[in-house]
């Protein structure tokens, strides 16, 4: 499985062309990757390996929160790639890692995400906020050349933004935990470019798919609505459906960030890594239903409290103006991959997958008015 994985990442960068001066920079560095074992991180550490080559290394802080089991089987094996199972909080686990040499740092862990923060508010401070201090305080100590950090466009821009959501538009009505904290890493990092000049870059991701995400309570709606669909199970809609989304394949996130490790434009600034364009929320149950061959259909459920958004839409300008970035999948190309991945995984994500029973924290305030609460047929 692992071999096909490898082999699509490699096959999307050769369309991508990058330049040689950005082959030659990565060429034997060692770099580390927190989050490595997630979706995003698991994509990005193939893809790192191939860039640094035998002289090079790839290492890994993961405690492993995203795929729920002790195995790392998310984590392709390479011979340039060390795992670490450990976590950005525990001064024993960043010490480890830092003893390695890092040259470049792609912080990627995070307690994922809205609904998850709103039940462990605490708990996802600590890992968001004290765990990218910790970082940037020993990347300052040991003049790491690069600090990429994982923002989020879809948490930090607020309740009330124009679209399409451009990087100087700033809101306080921020409605989780979740975008506090990683309106606050950005803030954190901001401090640091200024007053140490250190080197860093908030890529703001939006809506991120693609191979590598785990289904589960607490993760995203395309990884849950192809494993509920496989199973034969109605896709729930939170809302009336008519909700966008901007969903980008997980390889452009990658190209977005290997652009950010290198390109000088980068450092210092914050942008939007999306796709630009938007998709419906029914749209994607009803297309993700009929690739499954799902006839189970689609049911209508209460809004979630915090989620106050109905669209959701990245400029890319920016991004595209300072490291090149251009989003290279197609939506439905995007899906199938997606689907091909979780049919080569089956058994793994089965055991994976994490939806504990009894009711969700999300639902337990409800109003009537928020959205209709009925069935659909087939799709």
């Amino acid at each position: 499985m692992y071999h096909k994985r490898i082999e699509y990442v490699e096959k999307y960068f050769s369309k991508v062309a990058l330049e040689d001066s950005l082959l030659d920079f990565y060429d034997g560095k060692i770099i580390l990757v927190t989050g490595g074992a997630g979706a995003i991180g698991s994509n990005l550490i193939i893809a790192l390996s191939k860039l640094v080559g035998e002289h090079g290394r790839v290492i890994v802080l993961d405690n492993l929160s995203a795929v729920k089991t002790e195995d790392p089987w998310n984590i392709t094996p390479r011979p340039n790639i060390m795992f670490v199972k450990g976590d950005v909080r525990c001064d024993i686990d960043l010490r480890r890692v830092f003893n390695e040499g890092p040259e470049i740092i792609f912080h990627l862990a995070a307690f994922f995400a809205n609904q998850n923060s709103v039940d462990y508010p605490l708990v996802s401070a600590d890992v968001d906020i004290f765990g990218i201090i910790k970082l940037l305080e020993l990347a300052k100590l040991t003049k790491v050349k690069r600090f990429v950090y994982a923002s989020s466009g879809c948490a930090i821009y607020g309740s009330y933004p124009e679209l399409p959501l451009k990087e100087d538009f700033i809101s306080m009505h921020l409605t989780t935990p979740y975008q506090i904290n990683k309106m606050t890493g950005e803030m954190y990092c901001n401090y640091y470019n200024h007053m140490y000049e250190s080197k860093t870059v908030n890529c703001r991701f939006f809506n991120s798919y693609g191979p590598g995400e785990a289904p589960g309570q607490y993760r995203n709606v395309i990884p849950n609505f192809i494993y509920w669909a496989m199973k034969g199970i109605q896709l729930p809609i939170t809302g009336t459906g008519e909700e966008t989304r901007d969903f980008t394949f997980v390889l452009d996130l990658v190209q977005g960030l290997v652009k950010s490790g290198y390109y000088e434009k980068a450092v210092g600034q914050n942008f939007n890594l999306g796709a630009g364009s938007e998709i419906k929320i029914i749209e994607l149950a009803k297309l993700i239903n009929e690739v499954t061959g799902n006839n189970a259909g689609i049911i209508f459920k209460y809004r979630r409290k915090w989620d106050t958004k109905p669209r959701l839409l990245a400029c890319i300008k920016k991004a595209e103006e300072l490291i090149g970035y251009k989003p290279c999948v197609d939506f439905e190309d995007g899906i199938m991959e997606n689907i091909e991945w979780f049919k080569d995984n089956w058994e793994r994500i089965e055991q994976s997958a994490d939806f504990p029973p009894g009711l969700n924290s999300a639902v337990r305030d409800t109003n009537e008015n928020d959205a209709p609460h009925q069935e659909l047929g087939t799709t």
